[in-house]
């Protein structure tokens, strides 16, 4: 998103958010979004801006392993709303379902609780969109699973590694993008 379209508070947290390079492999340009989970105004203008669009179409909001939690432990404060991990495989007590998936460095496992109630909708948040194999398998698993997505919102999103077009069948919206 373009610097001089942001309030004040959107421009300081995307300022916020560093590169770095060749983490957590050769090759791969990491986000850390630490400062600007650490600036309260950026946060919660960063939290606000996520799910602004989606206001009033979800009953619960589901957060990506592992910065996906914050986010979505925020935003489910913010609107009132309860929160659901989506959890990386063998970290939940009794998956309901789980779903393999590739990444833009090597493959991994995601698995959800079936705990909601058929119906509920669901808001996904992550903080990163690349290629979209964790979006993407989430979106897969919540709708196996019997849970309507309204959407789904990201902080960033590379826009180079098109992972949009993995996603593209629910609403997407990034707060940011490269």
């Amino acid at each position: 998103m373009s610097t001089e379209l942001l309030t004040p508070a959107l421009a300081r947290a995307e300022s916020l958010i560093r590169e770095i390079a060749d983490y957590p492999s050769p090759g791969i340009l990491f986000r850390d979004i630490t400062p600007l989970l650490a600036d309260g105004e950026a946060f919660k203008a960063t939290i606000d801006a996520l799910i602004a669009p989606f206001e009033g179409e979800f009953d619960v909001v589901a957060g990506i392993e592992a910065r996906g939690f914050l986010l979505a432990s925020a935003a489910g404060y913010a609107s009132g709303k309860g929160v659901v991990p989506v959890r990386k495989a063998g970290k939940l007590p009794q998956p309901a379902m789980s779903i393999d998936y590739s990444l833009e460095y090597g493959t991994a496992t995601i698995e959800m609780h079936a705990d909601l109630q058929p119906g509920t909708r669901v808001l996904l948040i992550d903080d990163v969109l690349a290629t979209g194999g964790t979006v993407e398998a989430s979106l897969d698993m919540l709708e196996q699973l019997g849970y309507p997505v309204c959407g789904t919102a990201v902080l960033f999103e590379i826009a180079d590694l098109n992972g949009r077009s993995r996603v593209d069948s629910h609403p997407l919206h990034t707060v940011f993008r490269s």
